[in-house]
């Protein structure tokens, strides 16, 4: 049987507030990074049975995600992308999967900053 590589799910707009920075008054706040995932996982057998048990459960791997970096200090957006990634991979036996961590206002003159990578559970 031949596996649909090319299916996937997403996840857009994922806000969380946490503790994140390299300045030490960055390190008393808390600031709003917004996450995208774009998560490879075959979704023909819950589209053709209507079986939830099937799909991949895009509310899990929130709440897992939000959970995760609200009790997490870090300092880099690259750290919680890397984490994020490892996690989902982990816990839900994704194979592929691309994380982008914007923080938005880091930058006074740019209306966002954000870090894209791409990670493969092989």
């Amino acid at each position: 049987m031949k596996i649909n590589n090319k299916d996937k799910v997403l996840i857009e707009g994922l806000t969380v507030l946490t503790t994140i920075g390299v300045y030490e008054w960055e390190k008393t706040i808390k600031q709003k990074l917004i996450l995208d995932l774009e998560m490879s996982w075959d979704n023909k057998p819950a589209g053709e049975s209507d079986d939830v048990s099937l799909c991949l459960d895009y509310f899990l791997v929130s709440q897992s995600i939000t959970s995760f970096i609200q009790s997490t200090q870090f300092e880099l957006i690259e750290c919680v992308a890397e984490r994020v990634a490892q996690l989902v991979i982990q816990k839900f036996s994704v194979q592929w999967l691309k994380v982008k961590v914007s923080k938005p206002g880091a930058i006074a003159n740019a209306s966002n900053v954000a870090v894209v990578i791409e990670r493969s559970a092989n």
